[in-house]
């Protein structure tokens, strides 16, 4: 296939893809690397009628051990139900092609597109950070989110166990946690999990964006099913575990006939809460996604592009605070009503989750008297 980013005045218009998908990356939801705004350089295929045939690796996964600075960071957003995060890895291998976080890979002089799923940064000493963050005095022990950014339980992992050693140190310090994740090996973590629980210590979300297989492979390439999720969410709420499900990004034309379906599965695995977000195409997820679709549903593709670009005053994406997770216009106003419906059908979200701040404890740390 031929691909093409099309230039105006203002920049990087739309890139154009041709209808074939012959030389789709199997497990890869990106299957280019878009150009990285904060260098000077960078390469792309700009036109597809040159004489050779552009050809791209496909690259396996590097996994990048850095020392990082810092690991918590205070979230400012007030759409995304979190106050602080930390996330031991940068990149996903997860490969959603959606994941408003490629953007954040820019930063470290790589693509939104292939280097993100290929090009995994390692946080090797995340729990002796947060250790030291705990400690800090002025900190009063308020929920950290685990995967604000980028999936915890994706699979460098498995290798790495970085997730499991901060889940230790919060344990230690009774520092309540909640995890979003979209892959079952948070089960290897239920022997933490579960006292943690009984303590109201930690709470679960499971994201779970579509039921079909065939969408889900293409959509999220490196991800558990939709089955093992919800079996994870089984036997999460099975052992006490606050348990839900977050249905994100709501994607019109492509999944949002699915939401009825999808709560009620949730509900009936024993999740008591969900949300949802709207899907928004930032930054270089604009391109990404639309060479996606292309490539993927190139018979709606026109449909759906346009009814995202509805939802967002006649964009793709909305950077304001209160509308940007959940659009705007009559396509995101069905899907709110909706959603809100079948909540209540299947009797979700009757009582707000809540983590106990009051158990924290430092190490050492002598008893208080008042």
């Amino acid at each position: 296939m031929a691909s093409y980013i099309s230039r105006s005045k203002k920049g990087v218009d739309l890139l154009a893809t041709a209808n074939s998908n012959t030389d789709i990356k199997k497990g890869r939801g990106a299957q280019m690397n878009t150009g990285n705004r904060f260098l000077a350089q960078h390469y792309e295929q700009e036109h597809p009628e040159a004489i050779d045939e552009w050809e791209t690796p496909d690259p396996k996964t590097q996994f990048i051990s850095i020392e990082a600075k810092t690991l918590v960071n205070k979230v400012e957003s007030p759409d995304v139900g979190m106050a602080y995060s930390m996330n031991p890895y940068n990149g996903c291998e997860h490969g959603c092609i959606y994941c408003y976080a490629r953007n954040s890979h820019e930063y470290w002089g790589y693509s939104a597109g292939i280097d993100f799923e290929t090009k995994i940064m390692v946080k090797e000493n995340a729990p002796q950070l947060l250790r030291k963050f705990l400690m800090h005095r002025a900190w009063n022990a308020v929920p950290l989110s685990l995967s604000g950014n980028t999936d915890c339980y994706q699979p460098a992992e498995q290798k790495f166990r970085l997730t499991r050693g901060l889940l230790e140190v919060c344990a230690e310090f009774n520092q309540p946690v909640g995890i979003l994740t979209k892959n079952a090996g948070v089960l290897r973590d239920m022997d933490i999990l579960q006292p943690m629980a009984q303590k109201r210590l930690a709470s679960v979300l499971l994201t779970i964006t579509s039921l079909n297989e065939d969408l889900r492979r293409v959509l999220e390439p490196r991800t558990a099913t939709a089955a093992q999720r919800l079996r994870t969410v089984e036997r999460m709420s099975k052992a006490g575990i606050q348990t839900g499900v977050m249905l994100g990004p709501i994607i019109p034309g492509l999944n949002d006939h699915e939401t009825p379906a999808i709560l009620e599965a949730a509900a009936a695995a024993g999740a008591t809460f969900a949300g949802y977000t709207f899907i928004r195409l930032n930054g270089a997820i604009k391109l990404l996604f639309y060479d996606w679709l292309q490539r993927h549903f190139p018979d709606r593709a026109a449909k759906v592009w346009h009814m995202i670009e509805a939802s967002h005053g006649g964009q793709v994406n909305n950077s304001e605070w209160g509308s940007r997770m959940r659009g705007e216009g009559p396509v995101a106003d069905m899907i709110a009503a909706q959603f809100k419906t079948y909540l209540k059908k299947f009797g979700l979200n009757k009582e707000k989750v809540s983590l106990d701040s009051t158990q924290f404890y430092r190490p050492g740390e002598q008893g208080k008297l008042f």
